[in-house]
């Protein structure tokens, strides 16, 4: 098999099965950086076998498998009962329906109590998706250092204290609830919009995210908030092949053509977000996704009643503050009520350390100023924005609003 052909499987492997080969590999292990370390031997060791043998029929069975028995050999140098109970739980081959349920084991895990809130979340972006350290921190708007540090401590932590591998009990749940929520939610959102390269969307990410709301929407289903994940997700991805062109350019959600979004996701998500309202749930994902289903039921953008989502974000504000969510509500502000309107509400937001290298409180100024004319200094913004954006096709997008304001 040709070598760029193997290359290409395996980094396809990497993208949609770290989380579920490694989700199984710590069920053999107890010890993250030692199933870490058998998972990446296991990706080592596929450049040869599937180059000589050809990529197997299920790629993440077999990696799960190699990386399982590499994981035996290693405790076998270990006492005796950690032996034992290796060999009980990884004496088999593994076929990959019975391992995908591990990730929710594995994303409780991360998402401990006893570890800070930040790095609950940055635990199950790297290791649940295998995203690098630095699109973890670009996530987190710090700088890799910084969360390199950050993960190391998670995992010494984990392992220290002898963190249990396993969903709570149910009366566990609230308290471990909102650190998963937040966990998949920004799976999500880093791959509904990669953090860097060549492609706007990483579908891995964005399935990831989708598959474990689900299962934890089927594990607590009558939890609002998590149908307001499952519903945001369904709601805000169903627009995903309406945001690029046909020549490859980001469509603003203003010029995207709404025949092409995905009208069976959308009747899901508002499904779910309206049991979610008669519930009397107020939870940030419920609004959230409240907020994005009024975009989805205008017919154009012409039609969008912004006022109703200016209002969800003030709610929003109450619920979950968050200079995320005062952005986001600066810009539904600036087509409720005008531009300079939402100039006045990014005026807050200019000193936000957590925002000082967001490049999207730069685009947004720059387009509020844009639309009132003032050209020289909207095109200071957006050369600001494009210096803070690593991904191409947003990158392209911000040089075409700058040529346009050189007309």
């Amino acid at each position: 098999m040709r070598r760029d052909d193997v290359e290409a499987a395996i980094a396809d492997a990497y993208r949609h099965e770290w989380g579920f080969v490694l989700a199984a590999t710590v069920r053999v292990t107890g010890d993250i950086d030692v199933a870490e370390e058998c998972v990446q031997d296991a990706f080592g060791r596929a450049v040869a076998a599937w180059a000589s043998r050809g990529v197997p029929e299920r790629p993440g069975a077999w990696l799960t498998t190699v990386a399982r028995r590499r994981a035996i050999d290693v405790l076998r140098h270990e006492a005796s009962r950690t032996r034992a109970h290796a060999v009980a739980v990884a004496s088999e081959d593994v076929v990959e329906e019975d391992v995908r349920d591990e990730r929710l084991r594995l994303i409780f895990t991360c998402c401990h109590p006893s570890l800070a809130i930040e790095t609950q979340v940055a635990l199950a972006l790297r290791l649940l998706c295998g995203l690098t350290t630095s699109e973890v921190a670009r996530a987190f708007l710090v700088s890799e250092t910084t969360m390199a540090a950050r993960l190391t401590r998670g995992k010494k932590k984990i392992r220290d204290a002898r963190i249990p591998f396993r969903v709570p009990e149910r009366e566990e749940l609230p308290e471990r609830l909102d650190a998963v929520l937040s966990a998949i939610h920004l799976v999500f959102t880093t791959g509904y919009t990669a953090p860097n390269g060549s492609e706007l969307v990483r579908r891995d990410l964005v399935e990831n995210a989708r598959q474990l709301a689900a299962l934890l929407h089927q594990l607590l289903p009558d939890e609002s908030d998590v149908a307001g994940l499952l519903a945001l997700i369904w709601l805000t991805d169903a627009r995903h092949e309406a945001r690029v062109d046909d020549e490859g350019s980001l469509a603003l959600l203003s010029e995207q053509d709404r025949s092409r979004w995905d009208r069976a996701a959308i009747a899901e998500g508002q499904a779910l977000v309206r049991r979610a309202l008669a519930a009397g749930s107020t939870g940030r994902f419920v609004l959230m996704a409240a907020i994005t289903a009024v975009h989805s039921e205008a017919a154009s953008w012409e039609e969008t009643d912004w006022r109703e989502i200016v209002g969800l974000y003030d709610i929003l504000m109450l619920t979950w503050p968050s200079p995320v969510v005062a952005l986001n509500r600066a810009v539904a502000v600036s087509f409720a009520e005008g531009p300079e309107a939402g100039l006045l509400a990014l005026a807050t937001l200019a000193d936000e350390p957590q925002l000082a290298n967001y490049g999207y409180l730069a685009s947004a100024r720059a387009d509020f100023l844009r639309r009132l004319g003032h050209r020289a200094e909207a095109r200071a913004a957006y050369e600001e924005a494009l210096a803070q954006q690593s991904n191409d096709v947003e990158r392209s997008f911000l040089r075409r609003r700058l040529r346009e304001l050189e007309v």
